[in-house]
């Protein structure tokens, strides 16, 4: 958890995925490492310069296991395992970062509690006992819970009138109920206020372990350096994780909600049905909506909205893709007397897809960008170690750097105009609209 407050509304791992690597990516090698304690790890070698990232996931570990009235609970252990573990209370542990220049994170989603560790080569060592303390042994002293309580509490407060986080938090309500996912991730001040240091302690207990731990590193290190540091940071974890299990579940869509808010733009969230990333249309669906709202300023939408009219300055469709349910989201802000034309407009280009689908100019031109620019998204460790925890996620394979192209240039205009045929459906999207709109709302 950032040490500000921080609303979060999905881990949308697909569309991450979906940018990799491309041309340089054929040069890069994935090594797995195991390690003689049986951990195992997915590694990137780069000698360039002396520095190592390393990202860790505990899958099933994040918000949507909180216990009912303990709502918070995981993105509260988040921001206080790195305030203090050991014999080192939270200023003596975060000088000691400091002072060797460590970078240490920890951050709790709907599916999963996720940490990052940065290092230079030198001070590897001193990091990765760091990151053993805070996940074996963290203090939650009194000092530290009670400063990120109030932190947390006061972001919690500021989200009660900012506009995007009601829009958020009332959307993924509206669409998933009494399901996990339909919960505040944060939790809400009553529940974060009861929260303690055993409520902690048995999350850490039951959350961190061998059996849901993912680790992708990159850097100045090689395999054989990597496997004792693997067994010194996670070898004292416990085998097996005690989490609840977490339902699958069929969001429900096509509700449209207006919440009265006197300011000068409206806000707007909306979402349909999705595609799971193991679906063999994955790609097709990728592509379809890059050229729809993914693409930026060479996307339908924002052509529409923004080019053309000047309506908005910023509009965007992606696919969202959790463990137990599959989203495609949108939004754009506006003013009050620009929303209803412009969701108008954008449900104009919802049917269009489905009914028309799209042309070859618009395939060839998504190709050229998809497999071209955004390598630059992964020039450093961070994201490449972050995209070997999701390449293991998602059971993508150690080749995925190699073949990720080769997928997204087999799409074909019959793919996506098939797949936008079967999954647009603009007679069931939700749409949670926060502000003073004037005229009629509809999608």
């Amino acid at each position: 958890m950032n040490k500000l407050f921080k609303q979060i509304t999905g881990v949308a791992f697909a569309s991450a995925l979906g940018l990799g690597l491309t041309a340089q990516a054929k040069a890069v090698e994935v090594q797995e490492v195991i390690s003689d304690g049986g951990i195992r790890a997915w590694l990137i070698e780069d000698h360039m310069n002396p520095l190592m990232t390393m990202d860790i996931a505990f899958t099933g570990a994040g918000a949507a296991t909180d216990p009912d009235g303990k709502l918070g609970l995981a993105n509260m252990v988040s921001g206080l395992i790195d305030e203090g573990a050991g014999a080192m209370d939270s200023q003596t542990f975060r000088g000691e970062m400091e002072n060797r220049s460590i970078s240490l994170s920890f951050d709790a989603g709907r599916d999963d509690f996720a940490g990052s560790l940065t290092t230079l080569t030198r001070e590897r060592d001193t990091a990765i006992d760091l990151l053993r303390l805070a996940l074996s042994e963290p203090r939650f002293d009194d000092e530290a819970v009670e400063r990120i309580r109030a932190q947390i509490v006061s972001g919690l407060k500021r989200a009660e009138t900012d506009p995007r986080d009601i829009a958020s938090r009332t959307f993924f309500a509206s669409i998933f109920g009494d399901h996990p996912y339909g919960r505040p991730v944060s939790g809400t001040l009553e529940t974060v206020a009861g929260l303690n240091a055993n409520d902690f302690r048995g999350f850490v207990r039951r959350a961190f372990a061998k059996d849901n731990l993912i680790v992708g590193v990159a850097g100045d290190i090689t395999a054989e350096e990597l496997g004792p540091l693997l067994d010194e940071a996670f070898g004292a974890l416990p085998d097996k994780s005690d989490l609840p299990k977490v339902a699958d579940v069929t969001p429900t869509f096509g509700d449209i909600e207006v919440i009265e808010q006197d300011i000068p733009q409206s806000q707007a969230i909306w979402g349909q049905k999705g595609i799971k990333r193991k679906d063999p249309d994955f790609y097709a669906a990728y592509v379809m909506n890059y050229i729809l709202g993914g693409g930026g300023f060479s996307s339908r939408l924002t052509e529409e909205v923004r080019e053309k009219r000047g309506l908005a300055y910023g509009v965007y469709s992606y696919l969202a893709d959790l463990d137990h349910a599959e989203m495609m989201m949108g939004g754009v802000a506006t003013r009050n007397d620009a929303i209803g034309q412009s969701l108008s407009l954008i449900s104009t280009e919802w049917s269009k897809m489905k009914q028309d689908g799209i042309d070859q100019e618009e395939l060839d031109n998504a190709k050229a960008y998809l497999t071209g620019a955004f390598p630059l998204r992964f020039t450093s460790l961070g994201n490449l170690s972050g995209m070997l925890v999701g390449m293991q996620k998602e059971d993508l394979g150690m080749d995925f750097l190699d073949r990720r192209n080769d997928m997204v240039n087999a799409v074909s205009v019959d793919d996506v105009n098939r797949v936008a045929s079967d999954l647009m459906d603009p007679a069931n999207v939700s749409v949670i609209l926060v502000g003073q709109p004037e005229g009629e709302i509809s999608f």
